[in-house]
């Protein structure tokens, strides 16, 4: 049993069961024992797109430099990466903005990582850099404008999960057998308030943490302007049902198995990440599938660049931007949302909602 195991199970038998959000936030980020803090298993557990393609990062890269131009190239602005993992991404982001005039010495790097292991990687491989670490988003600047690029991050905002049984909603649990192994129930807590499913759904997924996010950018927002693009795994237009999943070894695994030892991910809603932002009275553009935002963006000229480039290489790169934009593989899977505030012009390759 693992000393988070311990943990868990001491913290059930003194207050009870807990809900599936505490679950995923301990196992997550507990400082000693959780994942991030001791395993983060990019390119073992999981592969993200970054991983997949040099062409995911540049193209972001050039979306970026874009949205800066359509803030009117100001002359210094923070561009944040949160979630950037081993840095793959900001990488060839700024390999490929290199011939963009003005926009890497306008450019302040910061990135927000929960990952000790991450980070150091992170001072290393940006060592060239003037890199700073901010500890969340409520530490970004707002003397200047910012762009805040998040991929593959809202799928770890810890989830609540709720059933219905008959007519009442309960919240799903976790507590412990007789054998004491942690194990699901539900308990009589009902939906929040602000959320009302309609359809024949038995289940259903919150992110509480979604809410925080469009209020903490809605507070920048009134500050200084920017834009933040949201890249990951979830319904465009439903909420999803049951989708919390975690991974070892990129193999798919219960999520009771292995707390801290395995990752927990779950789909994103991002309808109701439109929905809050869209009631805050900031300006949202998509949810479009990430294949619609790539091609937009040229992903098929860069693909047919590379494959010149390296013709001994150009089975492989085909395949990994296949996989990127494939409707069978992450094409339609991923979903791409901007948020900024009102007065802005429409993201780059993004229409409004």
């Amino acid at each position: 049993m693992s000393d988070l195991k311990d943990r868990l199970t001491a913290m059930i038998r003194a207050s009870g069961p807990i809900s599936v959000a505490a679950y995923m936030d301990v196992c997550l980020h507990a400082r000693r024992h959780g994942y991030y803090a001791t395993r983060p298993g990019l390119g073992e557990d999981f592969i993200t797109a970054p991983e997949t393609s040099q062409v995911f990062g540049e193209l972001i890269g050039l979306w970026a430099a874009h949205e800066w131009q359509h803030m009117g190239a100001p002359e210094q602005f923070s561009l944040i990466e949160i979630g950037p993992g081993r840095g793959t991404l900001m990488a060839d982001a700024l390999r490929a903005t290199t011939r963009v005039p003005g926009f890497q010495a306008a450019a302040d790097l910061c990135f927000i990582e929960a990952s000790p292991i991450l980070k150091s990687h992170l001072t290393e491989r940006f060592a060239a850099s003037d890199i700073r670490f901010l500890s969340n988003l409520d530490a970004v600047p707002t003397d200047r404008p910012f762009l805040l690029i998040a991929n593959e991050w809202l799928d770890c905002l810890p989830v609540q999960q709720f059933v219905k049984v008959g007519e009442a909603w309960h919240e799903r649990v976790i507590g412990l057998d007789a054998d004491g192994a942690l194990q699901f129930g539900l308990n009589s807590s009902a939906l929040p308030d602000e959320i009302s499913p309609s359809g024949p759904q038995s289940s259903l997924e919150i992110q509480p943490g979604l809410k925080t996010l469009t209020e903490t950018l809605q507070h920048l927002f009134n500050m200084t302007t920017g834009r933040a693009l949201f890249i990951d795994y979830g319904p465009a237009d439903a909420p999803p049902e049951d989708t919390l999943r975690s991974y070892s070894k990129g193999e798919q695994i219960d999520p009771l198995t292995a707390p801290g030892r395995s990752d927990l991910t779950c789909d994103v809603d991002f309808h109701r990440l439109g929905q809050l932002a869209n009631t805050l009275g900031l300006r949202v553009d998509g949810p479009i599938s990430q294949s619609e935002f790539l091609l937009t963006l040229g992903a098929e000229a860069r693909l047919n660049q590379l494959a010149k480039q390296h013709p001994d290489q150009a089975d492989e790169i085909y395949a990994r931007v296949r996989k990127l934009v494939d409707p069978a593989e992450m094409g339609t899977r991923f979903q791409v949302l901007a948020i900024g505030p009102s007065d802005l012009p429409p993201a780059t390759a993004l229409p409004a909602i």
